[in-house]
């Protein structure tokens, strides 16, 4: 039994040898030749304008809308005005009943004729007392009466003139009543305030409205629907990018696929804070000629921040494609020995051109290099992929405006490699 295991002993150990070996070939090439081959997923560069942007929601409404009310209580009689209907400033929209306010209005002038037949009485006493004064007076110069007798005819003169003085007083309280009484009456024809549309009527005929406690609405009424505007709840982390003034593109459900314009008229300072989220208002003035556009539509606005025309445009996948140890060692195989393109022919140190290739060889034990504002790109040409630096600029979330680079319209840029797995989780810089 020793013998044998002596005799198998050598050649397990070559067996062992020669399968890791092949095993280590295997796991070191997974893009040799008879396994699956490599293939790129692309986005072609594309030409056209960028611009950076800021997304909120809000809700139109008229720049001015005024709740008409009842100053006093009755029974609704007549109404002029329905929903939709435009109205005119001082246009009588409706009518309340009278009879009771009529009824205040005689009660009043009572009370204000019986104050001046007071007054007129006290006007009488007053002279009354007055010549009395002046009689008893005399006879005391002449030693007719005591002077006791003319201290009490002063008395009644000064009682006199002071009930006088109340009776004015009664008059101009009674006055007023009336006027009262009769401005009340007035206030039983309702009339628009201001030129406008009629969005809203709260009553009917017959019905009684109460003004005891607070003026009850009746009719809301927008100012003037060709101009509206948009509240919007904008991001405490978005609002300090927008200015007055700033230019902003929205669109509404009810006409799907149609874009508006308006303009930032203010950014408020009051914040509002739901669930934890805290927003601001930015309101936005809405040019609405065709009044196409209705008060309480869902809006959903874009901030236009920044905007460039006729850009070379860079997909964003593209940027963000970052390619494993073993990725690169595939793409550096597939393009014959290269990591990337000679592009103009020379080594690239940042300008915004292609690179020779990343020195040391292998990508991971290659000096690293900080690439500053400027980013690694792949573009596939002829099948074979190249490293382009290139620096970006203004993005709108999809693409990036080229700044400086090799790149043109229709190159396409590697986002995806299939046939080599990332094994290796920590991505390497070919630097």
């Amino acid at each position: 039994m020793k013998a044998v295991l002596k005799r198998w002993i050598p050649r397990l150990v070559v067996l062992s040898i020669v399968g890791g070996a092949a095993a280590f070939l295997v796991i070191k090439k997974p893009w040799a030749k008879g396994a699956e081959p490599i293939s790129y997923s692309t986005v072609p560069v594309g030409r056209g304008n960028i611009a950076a942007q800021v997304t909120a929601n809000g809700t139109l409404s008229a720049r001015g809308t005024v709740q008409v009310g009842a100053q006093v209580s009755g029974r609704v009689l007549e109404i002029m005005a329905d929903f939709n209907d435009t109205v005119k400033k001082g246009q009588v929209i409706a009518r309340l009943d009278e009879s009771v306010l009529k009824a205040q209005i005689d009660q009043a002038q009572a009370a204000y004729d019986l104050a001046v037949a007071n007054q007129r009485k006290s006007s009488v006493q007053v002279a009354d007392a007055e010549r009395q004064l002046k009689r008893q007076q005399t006879l005391k110069d002449q030693q007719l009466v005591a002077g006791a007798t003319v201290e009490t005819a002063e008395v009644s003169r000064d009682t006199a003139l002071a009930s006088l003085s109340a009776s004015k007083a009664q008059v101009q309280q009674a006055a007023a009543n009336l006027k009262q009484a009769r401005t009340n009456l007035s206030y039983a024809t309702i009339v628009s305030p201001v030129d406008g549309v009629v969005l809203s009527r709260a009553v009917d005929v017959g019905q009684t409205v109460a003004a005891s406690l607070q003026a009850p609405t009746l009719f809301t009424i927008a100012e003037d629907l060709s101009r509206m505007q948009i509240d919007t709840a904008v991001a405490e982390s978005d609002v300090g990018r927008l200015t007055e003034g700033m230019k902003a593109t929205f669109n509404v459900d009810a006409f799907p696929g149609k874009t508006f314009e308006g303009v930032v008229r203010q950014v408020r300072n009051s914040p509002t804070t739901t669930a934890g989220v805290v927003t601001y208002d930015a309101v936005i003035d809405v040019d609405n000629k065709d009044k196409a556009l209705r008060p309480g539509m869902t809006t959903n606005v874009t901030f236009v921040l920044a905007q460039v025309t006729d850009a070379v445009k860079i997909p964003n996948a593209a940027l963000r494609f970052k390619p494993s140890r073993d990725q690169m060692a595939a793409m550096r195989e597939a393009g014959g020995g290269r990591g990337s393109g000679r592009g103009s022919g020379r080594r690239n140190r940042g300008s915004g051109g292609s690179g020779d290739g990343p020195p040391g060889g292998g990508g991971s034990g290659g000096m690293r290099r900080d690439l500053g504002d400027k980013k690694m790109v792949w573009k596939l040409e002829d099948g074979k992929p190249k490293m382009v630096i290139v620096k970006p600029g203004l993005t709108d979330g999809s693409a990036t405006e080229m700044l400086e680079g090799d790149l043109k319209p229709g190159d396409q840029l590697i986002t995806e490699i299939s046939g080599v797995a990332a094994t290796n989780s920590r991505r390497v810089s070919p630097f």
